[in-house]
């Protein structure tokens, strides 16, 4: 039985399924979710009986939204007070749960995966998507900052066109830039993701181990963590200066509501897509 209320946690021949169960809110991270996706990474980790842990959102319609800005809109600190540089730092560790998992971290991604879910999966080893799947560096288009600046060292320079733009690309276009390893058709991407976790899972646990650190280390050699934290400040820097674009959307998502926010937002770039 699952100790857990807003994921789905199960083990079955050595895989590990750690499922987003937020469907009504399309997975969106809120401060909950998280601290639960960490702590199920963790147990998968320290279980002798898991060698491969699979991360996927429930309801087909999205791994994740990324961060629930409904929850930073109704509660909490603010962009530019000083304690909004703490929520930035609990996002950023979150973002390193499936980087610091000693054990291989696989995103399974069906549907969307934006924004700062986007962040995580890209923190995750490896990535599988479904045909339908699309993805986005959204906070672009309203002046947030990028909280795990990790896509540089997936796409390299592909990755300043996405970032810069904020557009949202097909599984097809992921695939071509390297964002993700293989797109399957929706009714088969779980059944053929686990059949991939499952024969990763007849390699040694110390094999797996082992070359994960190796690989992880090599990245770190060449100075992904250096570059991470001036990522996150720079995230800092530009949510501190609440720039226009941001003031007035999130001027309409508390007055009138996240709907009316983002079509005004979607409405500044339709004549430019």
């Amino acid at each position: 039985m699952s100790a857990y209320e807003l994921l789905l946690y199960e083990v079955d021949d050595r895989v590990a399924r750690i499922t987003f169960n937020r469907p009504d809110r399309m997975n969106a991270f809120n401060l909950k979710l998280c601290a639960e996706v960490m702590a199920a990474i963790a147990q998968a980790d320290a279980d002798p009986q898991v060698r491969v842990l699979l991360l996927t959102g429930a309801g087909g319609k999205a791994f994740s939204a990324g961060y629930d800005i409904k929850e930073t809109a109704s509660g909490g600190p603010r962009r530019g007070e000083p304690a909004w540089r703490d929520r930035l730092a609990k996002d950023l560790k979150f973002c390193y749960a499936p980087w610091e998992c000693s054990k291989p971290v696989i995103a399974v991604i069906d549907g969307f995966c934006l924004a700062g879910a986007l962040e995580f999966a890209q923190m995750c080893d490896i990535r599988y998507c479904s045909e339908d799947a699309k993805f986005g560096v959204l906070e672009t288009r309203f002046a947030a900052g990028v909280v795990t600046m990790v896509m540089p060292w997936i796409l390299g320079p592909a990755s300043r066109e996405l970032i810069y733009t904020g557009d949202t690309i097909d599984a097809a276009e992921a695939l071509r830039v390297g964002l993700v390893t293989r797109v399957y058709p929706k009714e088969e991407l779980h059944a053929q993701t686990l059949k991939i976790a499952q024969r990763m899972s007849r390699v040694a646990i110390e094999c797996l181990t082992w070359n994960k650190r190796a690989l992880n280390r090599t990245s770190e050699i060449m100075g992904m963590r250096s570059a991470l934290d001036y990522g996150f400040e720079a995230c800092v820097q530009l949510d501190g200066s609440v720039a226009p674009e941001f003031r007035m959307f999130d001027a309409l998502r508390r007055e009138k509501g996240l709907g009316e926010a983002l079509r005004w937002r979607d409405a500044q770039f339709r004549p430019y897509e």
